[in-house]
C-alpha cells in the first residue's frame, strides 16, 4: 500500500528537507477538488469515474471530497476499495469479463446494481450469479473514432446489428437493458461521440422498448507538450446536442465515465536525474515506472520544471532525452525535453499532468520502484503545466 501520510507545503519545501533517493509523487488536493467540480457542473448527465485511472485512496477520497459518487470499476477489489472508503459511493461492474462469482459477490455484499455485458455467452453467465431483477445489465457496444488514440473496441463490444438481440435477451432475464459505448482513449476530435452517439441511434429505433440509460464511456482527453486537445466544454456540448436527438424513455440519463480528464492535473513526479552523457539524462523512474503509459499512441511527454536546491532552475535551454534507470534499450522517453542547458546530476525534474494512467501501472521491474505518494498542501501550488 502506498505512503500517503506525508505532507509538504511545496515542493520546494520536499526538496529542501531532504534529497529523495527514489521517486516521489505528489498530490496536489485542490487541483483534483477544482478539476471534479468543473467536471461534475459541465457534464450533461451523470459522472463515473474510472477508478482504473488512479486508485489511490487519497484520490478517490479527494474526488469524494468534490462531489464524485460514482464509480466506473473493472474488478470486485475496485469495488472493495471504494466501498471501504465510502459504502454509500455507488458502484458500477463495467466489463463483460469478470473472476467466477465476483458478480454475485458485488451485488450481494456490495450492493452493486449495475453490470455490463458484450455477448450472450456473457449475459447466460452473468445471470446466473445476480439476480437480474434488480439489476441493470449495459449492452456494450463496438464504436470506434480514428480520432482517439486506442481503440477500446478491438476486445470488447458487440457489434451495432448485434445490439437490438442482445438488449432484448437481457430484458427478457428480467434486468432492466441499458447501452454503453467507448468510442477511444484520448479522443481528440469531440465529433467522435457525435458519431458514436448517431450509431447509437440506429440500434434504438430498432427496438420496441425505451431505453432509460446510455453509458457514453470516457475519452476525455488533456493537453500535454505537443498534443493539444479541444476545450473540455465542446466534449460537454457534443454529447448533450447528440445525447437529445435519441429516442428513449422521458426520464433517459446520460452517463460518462471519465478516468484521465479527473486524475490527471492533480499529481506530479519529483525524479532525480543519476547521469548526464551530453544531451542524454537519466533519471531514477522511466518507462517501467509511471512514465509506461507513453508507451500508448497519444501523448509522449508531460510538462516538466527543473529544481537545484530546492529551488526552480531556469535559463537557458537544449533539448534532451530522457532515460530511466534499468538496463532496458526501451527504457527512455519518447521525444526530446527542453531543459536548462546546465542541469547535471543531483538536480530533480518535477513532471506534471502525471495524475492519470502513471502509478496504476508502474512495475518493480529491475528493482526501481517507489511506493512514496506525498502531499502538496499549499493552495496555491500547482503542478508543471503548458
Amino acid at each position: 500500500m502506498a505512503k500517503t501520510n506525508e505532507k509538504f507545503y511545496d515542493v520546494g519545501n520536499l526538496l529542501r528537507t531532504e534529497r529523495p533517493k527514489e521517486p516521489v509523487y505528489c498530490i496536489f488536493p485542490h487541483v483534483f477538488h477544482e478539476t471534479a467540480r468543473e467536471f461534475l457542473k459541465g457534464f450533461p448527465g451523470r459522472v463515473l469515474y474510472a477508478v482504473k485511472a488512479n486508485a489511490d485512496p487519497t484520490v478517490l477520497r479527494l474526488l469524494m471530497e468534490a462531489g464524485v459518487s460514482h464509480f466506473d470499476c473493472a474488478s470486485l477489489p475496485e469495488i472493495e476499495m471504494v466501498d471501504a472508503i465510502d459504502p454509500d459511493a455507488t458502484k458500477y461492474f463495467m466489463i463483460p469479463t469478470h473472476i467466477r462469482e465476483a458478480a454475485g459477490t458485488a451485488q450481494e455484499k456490495y450492493g452493486v446494481r449495475h453490470f455490463m455485458v458484450d455477448h450472450l455467452s456473457g449475459l447466460s453467465r452473468l445471470a446466473k450469479e445476480i439476480e437480474t431483477s434488480r439489476s441493470v445489465i449495459f449492452a456494450r457496444m463496438a464504436v470506434h473514432h480514428e480520432s482517439a488514440m486506442e481503440d477500446l473496441s478491438v476486445r470488447f463490444g458487440a457489434q451495432p446489428e448485434e445490439m437490438p438481440l442482445l438488449l432484448q435477451a437481457i430484458r427478457d432475464s428480467g434486468a432492466e437493458p441499458a447501452l454503453a459505448f467507448n468510442v477511444g482513449s484520448s479522443v481528440t476530435d469531440p465529433d467522435a461521440y457525435r458519431y458514436s452517439i448517431s450509431i447509437t441511434k440506429s440500434v434504438l429505433e430498432q427496438l420496441p422498448f425505451r431505453l432509460r440509460l446510455i453509458d457514453v464511456g470516457g475519452g476525455y482527453p488533456k493537453s500535454y507538450p505537443g498534443f493539444i486537445v479541444p476545450e473540455i466544454e465542446e466534449y460537454f456540448r457534443a454529447v448533450a446536442e447528440s445525447f437529445r436527438t435519441l429516442p428513449l424513455a422521458d426520464n433517459a440519463e446520460v452517463l460518462g465515465e471519465p478516468g484521465r480528464a479527473l486524475s490527471a492535473p492533480g499529481m506530479s513526479a519529483v525524479v532525480e536525474v543519476l547521469l548526464r552523457k551530453d544531451n542524454r539524462l537519466y533519471i531514477n523512474d522511466g518507462m517501467y515506472g509511471v512514465f509506461w503509459v507513453l508507451r500508448i499512441d497519444g501523448p509522449d511527454g508531460f510538462p516538466v520544471r527543473t529544481y537545484r536546491n530546492g529551488k526552480p532552475l531556469e535559463g537557458e535551454t537544449m533539448e534532451f532525452q530522457i532515460n530511466g534507470p534499468t538496463c532496458d534499450s526501451t527504457d527512455t522517453l519518447p521525444g526530446l525535453v527542453p531543459l536548462p542547458a546546465d542541469i547535471r546530476p543531483g538536480d530533480y525534474l518535477e513532471f506534471g499532468n502525471i495524475g492519470a494512467y502513471s502509478i496504476s501501472g508502474r512495475t518493480d521491474y529491475n528493482g526501481y520502484y517507489s511506493d512514496r505518494i506525498v502531499t502538496i498542501t499549499s493552495p496555491t501550488e500547482r503542478p508543471p503545466a503548458l
